[in-house]
């Protein structure tokens, strides 16, 4: 176990220890005791010990304001509602230390894709400044997403355990902050569910914090879909269990050694409600993070989640675990949960009918809306962490605002009612050009997944035809993946067009998206592996038979989001990345027109 105090030369010993080899194979939880020895003076004998635990998930990098937005009520008139401008991480950190100030004990929480899917100031220097601004912003503790394993478990080693990368595909640098130094997460990044082929814990399973002289366990996990929403290579050889199991074992051993009493979960896994983000009844719960809270052990006293990038702040009764606070609070920066518990010291347990949970935004001001910044006031910009933002964003300007073509209109993820979308179509359009010459695969088709475009091609209709920056571009398509041409058959093809409905996509489906002269109709109510009623490629049904030849990105290849059908696929090409062929199509003529038509149906039931 590792004890340290709250300075940052502690905090720093405490990372340098955690990311020793050793120390990540063998640590099945590690003790940061940070109480204030006065706070604990200055209270009454048995008095309950106040715990602020402030949280944010799915940050994805977004250092900068940008043009977010929150779809806030008026908290004089429920009956309306605006849009608030939210985040940017200098704003976040002003947030998080007037929340601090407002507590005797804070821990300040990230529940997972701190980075990946990142803007391009952070993931040009493959996303060392929002470590960096998390270090400075006094992150106590993460729990790692999916996301932290885009660029492999070594490399998520390396942002904890700090130093340059020594090479790279395409990034400005490394290394590249104010002293010329990558120094790591001061904080440690735990999950109890990820092991190595021998079953030996590869992250510690939990953080215990000492709190006025009772113990709070923090045990997190990783949701074990994870090696099917990231590429497959990225966590090879590692094992992702069930998120319930591991964590309810990680807290029948601490109670077992160590007495604790006191445990948060920390779970990057989400789920959605249809009430407002501060409804404690959680109307209309649904996903996976509810069904893996009704089956913790009783022991546990909150829950963070994440993922979903949805807001919602219950207190869900779960079964023989009554007002448990089960948190998450949107996604990147906008917003933070916000739980106050009391400790019993006695007891060394939560009062739990004491709790309370809400979120708050990162107001920032940028929506224009006066009446809007009246109910929430924009927060100041931290100085610090604002120097920090303004460096990176220097030293990426010279390529995020180069010029790489002009759009006629809006390309955006806003989808059809078969699922395909503006953005999507063009995107796969671009990836045909680039693969449909026979030297570079000879492709026929090119489909595309929605995940792994993140942001829309902005134009306001009154400004058309718009000039795109490579920002906006990357924005776009900011997973850097290869392309890959390979041969399927058509009822291959088609069995893959299924698993848009089926396993994983069953409870969410994900609609692939098409280039041009591809085309299919699907119906909800058929039956399963049977929901596809007509494909065509250049209006000709697809043969059962044919061979067709079809570029898809790297994640796809390699079976993500659930399309296993992909790795059937023979005769593989490997092409460029998905971002320079964004580029290239949208700089091929004078103005690049945006398919407006569907090219997926849905057919009526």
């Amino acid at each position: 176990m590792i004890a340290a105090g709250k300075n940052p030369s502690s905090r720093r010993r405490i990372a340098a220890a955690l990311l020793s080899t050793g120390a990540l194979l063998a640590a099945a939880g590690c003790t940061v005791r940070g109480a204030d020895p006065g706070a604990a003076a200055s209270r009454p004998a048995g008095a309950d010990v106040p715990l602020r635990i402030v949280a944010f998930n799915d940050f994805h990098g977004q250092l900068e304001p940008g043009g977010l937005t929150l779809r806030l009520r008026d908290p004089a008139d429920p009956s309306r509602s605006w849009a608030v401008g939210a985040g940017g991480v200098a704003q976040l950190a002003t947030l998080v230390a007037r929340l601090r100030a407002g507590s005797a004990h804070t821990v300040v929480v990230s529940s997972g894709d701190l980075v990946g899917a990142s803007p391009l100031a952070s993931a040009l220097f493959r996303d060392e400044p929002t470590i960096e601004a998390m270090n400075a912003i006094g992150v106590d503790l993460g729990v790692v997403g999916n996301h932290e394993f885009d660029r492999g478990f070594d490399e998520l080693r390396r942002l904890i355990g700090g130093g340059c990368h020594p090479g790279g595909s395409g990034e400005v640098g490394t290394c590249a902050g104010p002293d010329g130094r990558f120094r790591g997460a001061r904080f440690p990044m735990i999950a109890a569910n990820v092991r190595d082929a021998s079953g030996r814990a590869v992250l510690p399973a939990s953080v215990v914090r000492e709190v006025g002289g009772v113990q709070v366990a923090f045990v997190g996990a990783v949701l074990r879909a994870t090696p099917s929403v990231v590429v497959p290579s990225g966590v090879a050889g590692l094992r992702f269990e069930d998120e319930a199991e591991a964590i309810n074992r990680e807290v029948g051993a601490l109670r077992a050694t160590r007495g604790i009493e006191a445990f948060v979960a920390v779970i990057h896994e989400g789920g959605t409600t249809a009430g407002d983000w501060n409804d404690a009844a959680c109307t209309g719960a649904r996903g996976e993070i509810f069904r893996i809270v009704d089956r913790l052990r009783p022991e546990v006293d909150a829950v963070l989640s994440g993922h979903s990038h949805q807001g919602y702040a219950c207190l869900r009764d779960a079964p023989g675990n009554p007002r448990l606070p089960v948190v998450q609070a949107f996604a990147n920066g906008r917003g933070v949960s916000v739980l106050d518990l009391r400790l019993d010291p006695a007891t060394g347990d939560v009062r739990r009918e004491l709790t309370t949970a809400r979120n708050l935004p990162v107001a920032n001001g940028l929506a224009g809306d006066r009446a809007a910044d009246a109910a929430y006031p924009p927060l100041p910009p931290d100085a610090a962490v604002q120097v920090l933002v303004d460096h990176y964003v220097a030293r990426a300007r010279p390529l995020a605002g180069r010029p790489v073509g002009r759009l006629a209109g809006a390309a955006t993820r806003d989808p059809s009612p078969g699922g395909d979308t503006a953005l999507g179509r063009l995107v796969a359009d671009a990836q045909l050009a680039a693969t449909r010459a026979p030297e570079r695969g000879g492709a026929r088709i090119a489909l595309t997944n929605p995940g792994g475009m993140r942001a829309d091609l902005p134009c306001p209709r009154a400004a058309a035809p718009c000039t795109i920056s490579y920002a906006d571009a990357f924005a776009a398509q900011p997973f850097g993946n290869s392309l890959m041409v390979m041969t399927l058959t058509g009822a291959q093809l088609t069995a893959i067009l299924e698993q848009q409905f089926s396993g994983l996509n069953s409870q969410r489906p994900r609609v692939l998206q098409p280039s041009a002269g591809f085309e299919w109709a699907w119906r909800a109510s058929g039956p399963a592996g049977a929901r596809i009623a007509e494909v065509r490629l250049d209006g000709v049904p697809i043969d059962p038979a044919g061979r067709y030849r079809v570029a898809v990105n790297a994640f796809l290849a390699e079976g993500g989001d659930g399309f296993g059908g992909f790795l059937a696929g023979t005769d593989r090409l490997g092409g460029p990345l998905d971002i320079d062929v964004l580029v290239a199509w949208l700089g091929e003529r004078p103005v690049t027109d945006v398919p407006v038509a569907a090219r997926v149906r849905r057919l009526s039931d």
